[in-house]
């Protein structure tokens, strides 16, 4: 066997592309994150510059998923290959932890620059 026959080493052995689902739900996330971030520059006129805080945070978080996706997409390629694979409760809560803070944070500037 040559060095070009042998599979990339986090290459899926999956046939079913379990990765590839993955990494693509996790662009997803990533997408939404970005894009809640830029619509709330349409509260700009009305809440001030608190509302770039909240986008520049949402990018944050979205630039934080985007970071930890090459890792991601190996470590599960691989725990598919030597079916090990276990789920990443972590990265799951901190951006669940993440958005309701984000959202929090929206509703707090609401309340004090409208109270």
């Amino acid at each position: 066997m040559s060095v070009h026959d042998r599979p990339h080493p986090d290459a899926p052995a999956d046939a079913g592309l379990q990765p590839e689902r993955t990494v693509l739900s996790w662009g997803r996330t990533l997408l939404a994150v970005g894009v809640v971030g830029a619509g709330f520059l349409r509260w700009l006129p009305h809440f001030g510059w608190w509302v770039v805080l909240l986008t520049v945070l949402a990018w944050v978080i979205a630039a934080a998923i985007h970071a930890t996706q090459r890792r991601r997409y190996g470590r599960h390629s691989r725990g598919v290959r030597h079916e090990s694979l276990s789920a990443d409760p972590v990265a799951v809560l901190s951006t669940a932890a993440a958005v309701a803070g984000l959202s929090l944070a929206g509703i707090a500037i609401v309340v004090i620059t409208r109270g």
